[in-house]
């Protein structure tokens, strides 16, 4: 292994994939972070994965997390996963790094590597200098029942998608001009409008080349120029999607670390999590803002709030952020000049915890402007509409500001969300 990997928070694994003649289709299953209020999804998923081996016996929807018998649950993902060890239904793939071709619901061919980070360079802790960083704020509350999913299961199945800010498109995208030449290991069609998805392994040379690019990512001049930035500690790898099950592996290792001695913890393989990991360039990965619908609320009651929070606030556009409103009286923008976080959504965040907090009310968090102006313009409601996320944005914002403010964006629809089919060992 290029020893470049060990300071750069990522390395080749042991991937585990299911041996050949298993049926694909069946096998692979989306995010168990999606379709959370649609159990018929999952039941559908379920009548489709029959009795052929599926990661939908390895994983816990979480539409299930705070069942009565949740830990029933566990207990039978447990002894799915030593059941399908002991009948050696996998192929290990040593030292591994998988290239994947993920075909979208819109018809967009969306790149990324799979391959192991190291959970010493990860931290969720917002203003960390880690090299591997959350990009919203970690509600630690949502952490201990994912761990009890986690701590003795002896796989993983990764569904976390991590971010480089690679505008030069050195890293993923060399690799997919040579796939002629890599060994392929998997083609098929995913499930319930999942799209279709192919995989090839990275040969020695191409994982040295990406070694070297992922290294130029790091350097100064690289932050210089893409974030006007001296001195600053490097971010590689931001969070896309999954940090709270990244916040979990990371847990769940930090508990081994207690129990073992410190001259063990590189050998420890909770040490390293799966993930995915995409350039935040991929012409096929968009990002969608997500908007803000506040309930039971005095609507020019919580404006007239909103201009005071901010002095020189004002209605209509101007300089600074200005941030859209639908409510029953009508519509219109307020901008806050000279703002103090990077985006829109934070200074409407800011605003709207504050005002929640002393006079009430529930704020909900909505895609898409139509549904949010319908919900907002109905009695004792306001809508917010927030400006998408420029790409370029993201990890500017992460470094100054330290996290995002939750809900600030989507990675594309449900069905586009990454769907189970690499595993690793994890004990």
């Amino acid at each position: 292994m290029n020893n470049k990997f060990e300071a750069l928070g990522v390395k080749p694994a042991d991937i585990l994939l299911p041996k050949a003649g298993t049926d694909m289709g069946k096998w692979a299953v989306v995010a168990c972070d999606q379709f959370t209020s649609q159990p018929e999804y999952w039941a559908e998923v379920d009548r489709i994965a029959g009795d052929a081996p599926s990661t939908l016996r390895l994983i816990l929807p979480e539409s299930q997390l705070n069942d009565p018998d949740v830990e029933d649950h566990i207990n039978g993902i447990n002894k799915a996963m030593a059941d399908y060890l002991a009948r050696d239904i996998f192929t290990t793939h040593p030292d591994s790094i998988i290239y994947i071709e993920r075909t979208q619901s819109d018809g967009a061919v969306r790149k990324g590597l799979v391959a192991a980070v190291d959970l010493e360079k990860y931290d969720y802790t917002p203003g960390s200098g880690s090299l591997i960083r959350a990009t919203e704020g970690t509600v630690l509350e949502r952490i201990p029942p994912r761990v009890r999913v986690r701590k003795d299961a002896p796989i993983e199945l990764p569904h976390v998608m991590l971010l480089i800010d690679d505008p030069k498109k050195t890293c993923v995208e060399p690799i997919a001009k040579e796939t002629a030449g890599m060994e392929q290991v998997y083609d098929f069609e995913l499930m319930m409008k999942g799209g279709h998805l192919k995989g090839w392994k990275l040969t020695g040379a191409q994982i040295d080349g990406l070694a070297d690019a992922l290294e130029v990512l790091t350097g100064a001049e690289a932050m210089e120029e893409k974030y006007g930035l001296t001195g600053a500690a490097p971010l590689l790898f931001a969070v896309g999607d999954g940090n709270h099950s990244l916040a979990t592996a990371k847990t769940c290792y930090e508990n081994w670390k207690k129990i073992t001695p410190e001259s063990e913890w590189a050998k420890l393989p909770a040490r390293y999590a799966l993930v995915e990991i995409e350039n935040l360039h991929d012409d096929a990965l968009q990002f969608e803002a997500i908007h803000r619908v506040v309930f039971d609320v005095d609507p020019e009651k919580l404006l007239a709030a909103f201009k005071d929070f901010y002095p020189g606030a004002h209605e209509g556009e101007g300089e600074g952020h200005t941030v859209a409103y639908t409510w029953a009286g009508g519509k219109g923008c307020i901008t806050v000049p000279n703002p103090k976080v990077q985006l829109a959504v934070g200074t409407l965040q800011n605003f709207l915890d504050a005002y929640l907090k002393e006079h009430g009310g529930e704020v909900d968090y909505i895609h898409g402007e139509a549904v949010t102006d319908e919900l907002g313009a109905k009695p004792g409601n306001i809508g917010f509409k927030l400006p998408a996320m420029g790409k370029d944005q993201l990890f500017k914002t992460v470094i100054a500001d330290g996290v995002l403010p939750r809900k600030t964006f989507s990675m594309g629809h449900a069905e586009d969300k990454r769907y189970y089919v690499e595993g690793r060992k994890i004990r």
